[in-house]
């Protein structure tokens, strides 16, 4: 059985703000966590990855928690043809709250 590709990992150039908001600390755990979860089947439904239950604005259809007690959220789209994951936010959740890039949103 032949081994599949790899998804490539396309960032929008706001995640690189929105991933400064986040303690350093967190930051590698964060990357490698979107390595490990993204790069093969981003679009199977998992205990951490969900499609969202309406498609955002920008694009997102996917979103991925992680971290300590899933406090981080990656916002995502799937382009299944061209083998790519778009990554287009990443978020601290905090109890009801969301925030991205320092600043609170509504979802």
């Amino acid at each position: 059985m032949a081994k599949q590709q790899p998804f490539a990992l396309i960032y929008d150039p706001d995640v690189v703000g929105h991933l400064d908001a986040v303690e350093a600390k967190y930051r590698s755990l964060i990357r490698a966590a979107m390595e490990e979860q993204l790069q093969f089947e981003p679009d199977t439904v998992t205990r951490h990855r969900k499609p969202l239950l309406r498609p955002v604005e920008s694009g997102v259809t996917w979103e991925l928690r992680l971290g300590p007690q899933n406090r981080f959220r990656v916002f995502y789209r799937v382009e299944i043809d061209q083998r790519e994951v778009h990554i287009l936010a990443i978020g601290v959740k905090e109890r009801e709250r969301l925030f991205i890039g320092g600043e609170e949103v509504k979802l």
